[in-house]
């Protein structure tokens, strides 16, 4: 973790308005500060000067010098002046800061999904897809105190700091020499605990991992254990990832707290070192009263801005080490599946798939393996055979969502010119297949549907979607013998109106419908 992640700023995009907004407003407030810091000593000054030496040494606490009305009066408003307009720059910054954290974190969010996406499902089945589901949504919030809180007072640091230490300079040299050789004690005590927060940081975003690794896909097949009566097994396993994800997230926020402590209690003591060397400086003569209440004002605002940048850094390591996923995900590169040429109209075109192979996840196996069919226009083509062996792979190949290891995918125009998909668009090519994956969704509306009706309402969307391909898999899987019937009859009548429809099934009644049924094995890869 840096100060500075050149990944992350070179995509703050909306918020470096507010940075330079930022630096502005830390300028303003130094000046705000300075001179607040000169009224207090002004109007303290007479009210706690030192009477003359009594014969006993001992005149520090003597006769009160009257302060004039009119005097105080005038003081007392440019104060309330003083104080009002900080508390406005404050409020500007912070208001600035919301909008710009959550514009940035939104932009990034989008980022690493689109990004995602074009990553293709085989790279979401290898396990990236769950761990980007955690980034995306509960990581990356942690990013916000970073924009919010860190960022501006990294400007205020860089401003604020040497300003108020520039004034000390001026006012009392000895003063500023103290301050001077106590700051960069705050900036090592900060690379001190940086190190040992960086390490609770990268645990707890393994454990939120982990765990939502473990929802996930205990959600998608939840249908499926307790069909076989064994939904309640993983109960104990996620518990303990729940455990130990609790026990992550505390050992978080006890650093942080940590952290904030061991700089306070060092600000503290600096700032006590200084007050202790006026104090005696002011029994013997050496500094005036008033320039000692200034110096007292503006010491802890020298060291305010330094030490809040290692509080807040802190507080958003978790973000941070979000960050860093999201960008070891926006940093994979992804692999081209079409070319440039334009993609033409697959109304009656008839596709060829040739020796197609795709590997696992895992690289051990090709599922499918030597693939080769082709689907006609008005004819129904159902791939089949054992789970695992690559029928959902070879419709997203054909769709042109995946990239296949070896084999190609090409379209016989009715006109007889092929078109193969690795020198087309394959977005275009896409957006004309209509499809239904096992398991669809249909976003908000869905959640309060079952499986079965989320099931239904793809395929009558798809089948009334008029694109010239259908591509279903496992249409029926999620349905009672009288909707499956009713789904059959709907792919016949697809078929009747020359829609080419390629359906990945088990099931006995689809592959009485369909034309042609295509065998779909799998192998072991061959050691490289």
């Amino acid at each position: 973790m840096r100060p500075l992640d050149p990944r992350l700023i070179a995509r703050i995009g909306p918020a470096r308005r507010y940075v330079v907004t930022t630096a502005v407003l830390g300028l303003l407030t130094a000046v705000v500060i300075g001179l607040q810091a000169l009224v207090i000593a002004r109007l303290l000054a007479p009210v706690l000067a030192p009477s003359p030496l009594t014969e006993d040494g001992l005149g520090w606490i003597g006769a009160v010098v009257p302060v004039g009305a009119r005097e105080l009066e005038t003081g007392l408003a440019w104060l309330a002046a003083l104080v009002t307009a900080r508390v406005l720059l404050v409020g500007i910054q912070e208001r600035l800061a919301h909008r710009a954290g959550v514009a940035v974190v939104a932009e990034l969010r989008g980022r690493v999904v689109a990004h995602a996406a074009r990553l293709g499902p085989r790279w979401a089945a290898s396990g990236e897809g769950s761990n980007v589901t955690t980034t995306v949504t509960r990581g990356l919030d942690g990013l916000l105190p970073y924009f919010v809180r860190y960022l501006p007072q990294l400007m205020l640091a860089a401003t604020v700091t040497p300003l108020m230490l520039i004034v000390v300079l001026d006012l009392d040299w000895i003063s500023a020499a103290i301050i001077a050789g106590t700051l960069p004690l705050v900036p090592i005590f900060m690379v001190l605990i940086g190190l040992v927060t960086r390490a609770h940081s990268a645990k707890h975003l393994d454990a939120m991992q982990r765990l939502s690794s473990r929802v996930l896909d205990l959600i998608a097949g939840l249908p499926t254990l307790r069909a076989l009566g064994r939904h309640r097994g993983p109960a104990a396993r996620v518990r303990e990832l729940g455990d130990a994800q609790r026990r992550a997230t505390m050992g978080s926020l006890r650093v942080a707290f940590l952290s904030g402590m061991v700089l306070e209690l060092l600000t503290t003591l600096a700032v006590a070192l200084v007050a202790v060397t006026l104090g005696f400086r002011l029994v013997y003569g050496d500094v005036s009263i008033e320039t000692a209440l200034a110096v007292l004002v503006l010491a802890p605002e020298v060291y305010l801005p330094v030490r809040n940048v290692g509080t807040h850094f802190h507080a958003s390591a978790d973000g941070l080490a979000a960050a860093d996923a999201a960008f070891d995900v926006l940093d994979t590169a992804v692999a081209p599946v079409g070319g440039d040429a334009a993609a033409p109209s697959l109304t009656g075109a008839s596709l060829q798939i040739r020796e197609l192979s795709v590997a696992t996840p895992d690289g051990r196996r090709m599922a499918p393996e030597s693939l080769t069919f082709e689907a006609r226009p008005g004819a129904i083509t159902a791939l089949v055979g054992p789970n695992g062996d690559g029928k959902s792979m070879a419709l997203l190949a054909m769709m042109g969502l995946l990239r296949p290891d070896e084999g190609d995918v090409v379209a016989t125009l009715p006109n007889g010119t092929p078109a193969p998909l690795d020198q087309i668009d394959a977005d275009a090519w896409a957006q004309q297949f209509a499809w239904v994956p096992q398991r669809p969704d249909l976003g908000v509306p869905g959640r309060t549907m079952s499986l079965g009706q989320r099931e239904r309402a793809a395929l009558a969307r798809a089948f009334d979607s008029g694109r010239p391909v259908i591509v279903l898999d496992e249409p029926t899987a999620h349905l009672d013998i009288e909707a499956r019937a009713e789904v059959v009859s709907r792919i016949r009548a697809a078929a009747a109106t020359g829609a080419t429809v390629v359906v990945a099934t088990h099931e006995p009644e689809l592959m009485a419908a369909a034309d042609a049924v295509v065998e779909v094995a799998s192998a072991r890869a061959e050691a490289p």
